[in-house]
């Protein structure tokens, strides 16, 4: 999420109640607008050297796309991240793509859109991130599947760093778009209305867009976010029902513009190596996949916000789920349920990176300069580059551990047991002695 979330987070503005209709013709050019100049550093500090996203360091090249299926909000949306071919020359997509999610990160953040559109325009606008556009999928092997689930206030696109390395290392990666008015901003396409045909010719469908729910004044936020967890995890499946379709050779018709060859994917995918993985609301999102879907083997949760989560989500779980959490962003009955899941026949691990902070996993933290960072949360201690390879690597080997891969992701195995210099086991919290400690 884009920002702290304790057991009751701050409550979200928006600017409109119901979706927002938008008609727009696409091309091919849009989604790879910009120029290819170097993005600004936000708040800068000539003690620290600007970078950007980092590129994946694994051995494939890495392709994107986004998928729209539908027309309407049950639909599925997502980008993908996959191995791709390396002859040829293709745009890297824009960063954040559209200015519509400009305007949601102003709802989220709580100011004025018209400023923070000029602000985050003028910082992020030319940010691309550094996968091939509708790049061919490189076919030959069999790949493992991940589902990955966004923040609070997050979309589709936020977290590359992680999706593209975890692409580089040879998975196919689905990040999933969520419709349920968590996300800062995301939007679907539907028919046009009979009143309103439009010019001659042109396109059949319009845009409605949607940005985050609002919670009324005192309003319980827990029955709006039991409500989100359960169709965001239906998203998941959703996007895991039409990703193995194509490996089945079945096609779902894909709504954006696109050249991308989707027959290639056909008997690409290990169908018995699937993991889902997410972020604070998205780490609960994993979780409750988890108990949906025998098909995910195994999930990561990222610096997890627990509090959608009911009791008997826990008992459903039989697959490991690996815990990777900030120093900065836990409370203890956070900390406290996600102990709930602790198994003596099950692997569940729980680990803490000293210094990191809830902005640690999203990539803003590499697109802010220092003064900034700070000041809104988007760097910790930690160098945010060592962060992300701790993020990715114990990832790695957790995801090589319990999906049965022939790698060498296990040269990071101590990293699941909380063993390296800027890691601990379990969380640096102080924790009530558990029952069964309890002197009688």
């Amino acid at each position: 999420s884009l920002r702290r979330v304790g057991k009751r987070s701050a409550r979200i503005n928006t600017h409109r109640s119901k979706g927002e209709v938008k008609q727009r013709v696409y091309s091919a050019a849009h989604w790879t607008r910009g120029n290819s100049q170097r993005p600004r550093v936000m708040g800068g500090h000539n003690s620290v050297q600007f970078s950007g996203i980092p590129q994946g360091k694994g051995p494939h090249a890495v392709g994107s796309m986004d998928f729209m299926s539908g027309p309407s909000n049950q639909g599925s949306f997502f980008r993908l991240y996959y191995p791709c071919a390396e002859a040829g020359h293709y745009e890297e997509p824009l960063w954040i793509p559209r200015k519509e999610y400009y305007l949601g990160l102003a709802d989220t953040l709580k100011l004025n859109r018209f400023a923070v559109n000029f602000f985050l325009c003028y910082y992020f606008g030319s940010v691309k991130s550094p996968a091939r556009w509708n790049a061919p999928f490189k076919p030959g092997e069999q790949y493992p599947l991940i589902i990955f689930s966004h923040g609070l206030g997050a979309f589709r696109t936020l977290y590359s760093a992680i999706c593209i390395e975890l692409a580089s290392q040879g998975f196919v990666v689905a990040a999933v778009e969520h419709r349920d008015r968590s996300a800062s901003a995301t939007y679907y396409l539907q028919e046009k209305s009979p009143s309103d045909p439009g010019e001659p010719g042109g396109p059949t469908l319009e845009e409605v867009w949607l940005y985050n729910k609002i919670l009324k004044a005192g309003e319980d936020e827990y029955p709006l976010r039991v409500q989100q967890v359960n169709q965001r995890a239906e998203e998941c499946i959703r996007a895991l029902d039409i990703i193995l379709n194509f490996n089945a050779g079945k096609h779902t018709a894909n709504l954006l513009p696109s050249d991308f060859d989707w027959n290639l994917l056909k008997d690409s995918i290990d169908v018995q190596r699937i993991a889902a993985v997410g972020h604070s609301f998205g780490a609960a999102t994993a979780i409750k996949s988890l108990g949906r879907d025998s098909r995910f083997r195994c999930g990561v949760a990222l610096d997890a916000w627990m509090f959608p989560l009911k009791d008997e989500i826990f008992s459903n779980i039989r697959q490991p789920v690996l815990f990777v959490n900030s120093e900065k962003f836990h409370w203890v009955n956070n900390i406290l349920l996600m102990k709930k899941m602790e198994s003596t026949s099950i692997e569940r691990k729980m680990i803490t990176i000293k210094g990191a902070v809830h902005q640690s996993f999203p990539d803003f933290t590499f697109l802010a300069g220092y003064m900034v960072g700070k000041l809104f949360k988007l760097k910790g201690d930690i160098d945010p580059y060592v962060a992300m390879d701790i993020i990715n690597n114990v990832t790695l080997a957790f995801l090589q551990r319990h999906l049965d891969l022939h790698k060498d992701f296990n040269q990071w195995d101590a990293l699941i047991d909380g063993k390296g210099e800027f890691v601990m086991p379990g969380t640096n919290l102080d924790l009530p002695p558990a029952e069964s400690e309890i002197p009688q």
